[in-house]
Order: structure tokens, then sequence, then C-alpha cells
């Protein structure tokens, strides 16, 4: 066991060296673990070896997959059912046009760009098109902005555009089966049936020392999450569908939430970033670099010439249409799980994987940077609440939201 324990604390001090550089260039921490991650692959690299963190140990995986689960899950309770109602047309056609125009875009640039086949420029164009929840609710959590119409409307655009992906990657490589029939009609039994049972369980065991309500969360999200995965779909689909269901209940329990947070940005995602980062083969790269620019300039231009259009039409300004297109920019979660099933069924090679994955890295930090630094709306910066001071000061990883500046306040 000392060999886990010391790779273990190796990982943590990585988070901590991130959380520091974080808080010095006021940048998301999610996105200073990816870059620490990105560091450490090449310094490892050039030293000791790529495996020197092993970041395929079954139990790094387990705690990336699930911080990746939890993360998913607080983003979609995050959604106010009521602003859902209110602004779902919004959030619908954003969430659209993030992903239709830059999958054929994406698509496009690796068939005539790159020289790539049909099916591997297609599975390019799903995977750069992804917006990834996990980025954009960790960055706009740092600043606030998930409390208030603006954040809640651009996370279910998100929504939107990852359930566009998934489908699209099903219809695409995956067969329908037995197996889809039997995910889909269990999501629809938990969507009728899960509001009602939490709410009972919550009211009669809840708020006790036992911490119930955690448990049974991660048994909901991991029971899903393995189902998921056994017909053919991904762990962090349904702990969307489940965190959307349960805002109503769960996503009003503030200290629940903020429970769930500790343990989630405290212990799991940094595993989950970190790993990311690190996987990314720096020198098939730098061997390669222009497959990654073509990718990075090719979803750009997607992203701009269908997002903000659509987020000016909903009433933004420049400013905040821009902060909205930036963001949803933002790739990595989806992106790279669809990247490493095409790598797992054959569809793309080594090289493909690692020049697709590291673009799908470059859109979950440059856009989000050039966002925050030149876009970030700060007149709708929200008001701070009790225990949580100075938000405008946090780090440069948040907000989005087309016609958001109708709303400054929290909810």
């Amino acid at each position: 066991m000392t060999a886990i324990w010391a790779l273990a604390a190796f990982w943590f001090g990585l988070a901590l060296v991130a959380s520091l550089l974080a808080n010095w260039l006021r940048i998301s921490t999610a996105l200073a673990e990816i870059m620490v991650g990105m560091a450490a692959s090449i310094l490892f690299g050039a030293t000791v070896g790529p495996d020197a963190l092993r970041p395929n140990e079954p139990w790094i995986k387990v705690f990336a997959g699930v911080g990746a689960i939890l993360l998913t899950f607080l983003a979609g309770a995050e959604i106010d059912p009521h602003v859902f109602r209110r602004k779902w047309k919004e959030a619908a056609a954003v969430g659209l046009a993030s992903f239709l125009l830059p999958s054929l875009g994406c698509a496009a640039a690796g068939h005539y760009l790159l020289g790539w086949k049909l099916m591997p420029s297609i599975l390019a164009g799903i995977a750069l098109a992804a917006t990834s929840v996990a980025v954009v609710y960790t960055v706009m959590m740092e600043f606030g902005f998930n409390r208030t119409d603006f954040g809640k409307t651009i996370l279910a655009a998100c929504f939107v555009t990852d359930l566009g992906t998934v489908v699209t990657l099903g219809l695409v490589f995956a067969p329908f089966t037995r197996k889809t029939l039997i995910f889909v009609a269990a999501l629809a039994a938990v969507f009728v049936g899960l509001p009602w049972i939490t709410r009972q369980l919550f009211r009669r065991y809840g708020e006790k020392p036992s911490e119930l309500e955690a448990k049974f969360l991660l048994l909901c999200l991991l029971g899903m999450g393995a189902l998921a995965s056994w017909a053919g779909s991904e762990a962090v689909l349904p702990a969307y569908l489940i965190g959307m269901t349960l805002a109503g209940s769960v996503g009003r329990d503030h200290l629940l939430i903020r429970r769930l947070r500790t343990v989630t940005i405290g212990l799991l995602t940094p595993f989950y970033f970190t790993r990311a980062g690190y996987l990314v083969s720096i020198p098939a790269v730098i061997a390669a670099p222009a497959g990654v620019l073509f990718f990075l300039l090719a979803e750009g231009i997607a992203k701009i010439g269908s997002v903000y259009p659509v987020a000016k039409f909903y009433g933004s300004t420049h400013k905040e249409a821009m902060y909205t297109t930036l963001l949803m920019s933002s790739g990595l979660t989806f992106g790279t799980i669809a990247s490493l099933y095409g790598l797992s069924n054959g569809i793309i090679d080594k090289g493909q994987y690692s020049t697709l994955v590291a673009a799908i890295i470059g859109t979950a930090i440059i856009p989000t940077v050039i966002a925050n630094t030149f876009f970030l709306p700060r007149h709708l910066l929200p008001k701070p609440e009790a225990g949580d001071p100075h938000p405008a000061e946090k780090p440069k990883g948040a907000s989005g939201g087309p016609g958001a500046k109708k709303e400054s306040s929290p909810s």
C-alpha cells in the first residue's frame, strides 16, 4: 500500500500546485489542472518515463470517472426548472447551433484539410462540437454565475449540445439494440419516479450524520452509469439527466450541494482534469501540429458563426454574445469520451487520437481564457451569498448564457 499512498499524495500535490496556479494567474482551477497535467506529462516523459503517474491505474480511473459523473450531476442540478421552462427556446437554439454547424465544419476540416477518411472525420466533428459541462460548470461556479439565469441558461444549452453529441455518436457508430431500449426505458422510469422517491426518502431519513442523501445519490448515479455503459452510451449522460430531474429538490438543498461540491472538487475532479492533460501525447502533437491547429481554427470559426448570431437574436450585447460563444466552444468531457470511443473501436488510430484530444484540450483552455480576459460581463456578477465572499475576485473562468443581461441577481 505504500506505493499507492505515495502515488495518491503525488496526484494531490499536483492538484495543490494547480490550485495555487489558478489563484496566481486568475484562471479556472479546472483549466489549471489540465495545464499542470500536460506539464507533468512533458517533465516525466523526458525524465522518469511517460507512465510515472500511472494514469491508467484502475483506482485513478475510478476516481476520475466518479468525479466527472458527480460534476455533471451537479451541473444538471443547478438548472432551475422555472428558468428552463421560461427560456427553453433560447437554450435549445443556442445548444443546437453549438452542435450542428461545428460538427459539420470540423468533419470537413478533417476530411479535406487533413486527408482523414470519412468515418474518422465524422467522429472528429462530433467530438469537437461537444461542450464540456464539467469545464463550463466549474468555471461558472467559481464566479457564482451558476446561481443566475445567465448561468442556468447556458448550462441548459450545454445539455442540448452534448445530447446531440451522444445521440449522433450512437446513431452513426453504435447499433440500436435491445440494450439501448432497456437503457431508454430505465431513463424514462428514473425521470418519472426518482423525484418522488427522493423527496420521500430525504424527508424521512435526511439531515442525519449518516449522510444518507449522498449515498442514495451515488447509488443512482453509479447504477445508471453502469447501465449506460452496458448499453453502449456514457455514464455522464444519465448523471446530467438525473441532475436536471432532481433540480427542483436536491438543487434547492444548498447545504447538500455544498457538501457534494467539497467531495467532488476537493477529492475527485483533480484526477479527471489532471489525467486529461497528462494523457496527451506531446511528442505526437509536436510531430504533427497542423492537425491541432486546423481543428482549433475550424471549431472556433464554426462556433462563432453559429452561436454568436443566435445569442444576439435573444438580446445579448456584443460582449455577452461573445462570452456565450467562447464558453460554448469549451470542450473536454464528451469530446474526450467520443475520441476514446473511436480509438477503442478502431475508428481512429493513436496518432489521430492524440491530435484530436490535443485540439479538444486546446478548446478547453484557449476560448475560456480569451472569454474571461476580454469578454467577461462583470455587470452580471452575482452578489455574494453568506459564506461565499468576494466572488468577483475569483479566478477568471466563469460565466456564460445568452440573453443574460436581463438577470443579474442570484436565484
